[in-house]
């Protein structure tokens, strides 16, 4: 072991020396690569907050399976069920939640801009849903002959009140022609049922339960907005869509004629300072969850930048321009895909420090080793002056004493350790001490009084 410790004081290279020389440098590129971190944020929250809809909804029903999807990648989704679209958008306004579905015609880009909204995509059209008591004697074909009539619309922050009332209007009738009810979609159904109300308004998507249940009921009858088209051009952010005969049920077709529906669509809406890595999972959820064919959609028609008033995400946008990120499609960790994605601000910035500073190293790891070498010059730089102008009577003693001094200086250089590629400067300093002590010696015995000489270059 001794031998080895030996043997490791005689190498070409110190790596002690180049630690120490190049620990500067390493905080430096560690202080910008920290920055550079929380600059860029790399890693996004483990947790976000969602705001659906009412029970037994499409939107509680998305809502799980959003849960769902991003719970494979170790991201929480807290559900917070609402009364509907209108106190989802509130909610994000006052930022008590990171996201919601929202309904088309609920906001406009401008306003959207100033509270800091931007949309994920249009994710799926969901229809007014009129359903009435079947009444064969007077069959209702227009929206005018439901004066008179308790029609439910929901709660108060539901986007069905709102937009009905749009569409009542178009027809000439006023809130006050009949009786509109504020009872959330599962109690109003169940007054439907019993025969307390005379109808009830929904705008979902078909995957809801009420409304796949409230398809198949003896008794009740779906209106038929046979205007659609032309609803849709006096309201823009609606469009016309057909539920096709026998869609609910082939065998018993259900229903037995197809339906003119009018409808707008659900968007996803975040918060403008949600973290991207967040939107762009989102959005993949949401191509997964939405991206297949419906009642009322195409194969990849959903999710989508259209249909929406409100700014679409940068990160959104690019992803239904060009996909997922590149990073994601081949590696299978989202939290390490996400990682290299967004750092290579950090890699720019440590190449930037690092180019400069690899020049400045080496030059200082030579000047630490030489330093070891050089600083002895100037004790003997210190010996030699004080050899000049001694008085004649001190003369003895002083040689003496420099000569003492010249052999400390000389046993602590034996104890100097430099790599062998700098060996040449320790064996010179030797020989210049040498030189000084033979210089000393030879006015101890001529008794001359001259100046040393000065070490040679």
């Amino acid at each position: 072991m001794s031998k080895f410790l030996q043997l490791s004081r005689f190498s070409r290279f110190s790596f002690r020396d180049l630690i120490v020389t190049a620990g500067p440098t390493l905080l430096a590129l560690v202080a910008v690569c920290a920055i550079a971190y929380v600059v860029v944020d790399p890693t996004p929250p483990r947790h976000v907050t969602l705001s659906t809809g009412q029970e037994n909804s499409a939107y509680e029903e998305f809502g799980k399976q959003y849960a769902a999807a991003l719970a494979k990648h170790g991201i929480q989704v807290t559900l917070k069920p609402s009364a509907g679209s209108g106190e989802n958008l509130h909610r994000l306004k006052h930022g008590e939640v990171d996201m919601a579905f929202v309904q088309s015609g609920s906001t406009d880009e401008a306003k959207a801009e100033r509270e800091g909204l931007v949309s994920l995509g249009s994710l799926f059209t969901e229809p007014v849903w009129l359903f009435l008591r079947e009444t064969k004697a007077h069959p209702i074909t227009q929206l005018s002959q439901l004066k008179g009539m308790k029609i439910n619309v929901g709660p108060r922050g539901a986007g069905a009140p709102r937009l009905f009332k749009q569409v009542l209007a178009l027809n000439g009738v006023e809130p006050a022609d009949l009786t509109l009810g504020a009872l959330a979609n599962t109690p109003a159904t169940v007054e439907l049922l019993e025969g307390r109300i005379d109808g009830l308004v929904f705008t979902s998507a078909p995957e809801a339960p009420l409304i796949q249940m409230l398809l198949q009921t003896p008794g009740i009858k779906l209106f038929d907005f046979i205007q659609a088209e032309a609803y849709a051009r006096k309201l823009p952010f609606l469009t016309h869509v057909v539920l096709p005969q026998g869609i609910v049920d082939l065998g018993r077709n259900i229903p037995d004629v197809d339906y003119n529906l009018i409808a707008p669509t659900a968007t996803l809406v975040a918060r403008a300072d949600l973290h991207p890595s967040l939107i762009d999972l989102f959005v993949q959820a949401a191509s997964t969850i939405h991206g297949g064919a419906g009642w009322f959609q195409q194969q990849g028609q959903f999710p989508s930048a259209r249909y929406t008033e409100i700014p679409v995400a940068a990160e959104a946008a690019k992803f239904y321009k060009d996909g997922p990120p590149l990073l994601q499609r081949y590696i299978g960790s989202f939290w390490l895909a996400n990682f290299f994605d967004r750092m290579w601000v950090l890699v720019v910035a440590f190449g930037a420090l690092l180019l400069p500073l690899s020049k400045v190293v080496p030059p200082l790891y030579v000047w630490r080793i030489r330093s070891r070498v050089y600083r002895w010059y100037g004790q003997l730089r210190t010996v030699e002056q004080a050899l000049e102008d001694v008085p004649d009577a001190r003369r003895a003693e002083i040689y003496a004493a420099q000569l003492r001094r010249l052999d400390e200086i000389e046993e602590l250089v034996n104890q100097v350790s430099v790599p062998l590629s700098f060996a040449d400067g320790l064996y010179g300093l030797r020989s210049h001490i040498n030189f000084v002590r033979q210089r000393v010696l030879g006015l101890m015995a001529d008794g001359v009084a001259d100046a040393p000489q000065a070490l040679p270059a």
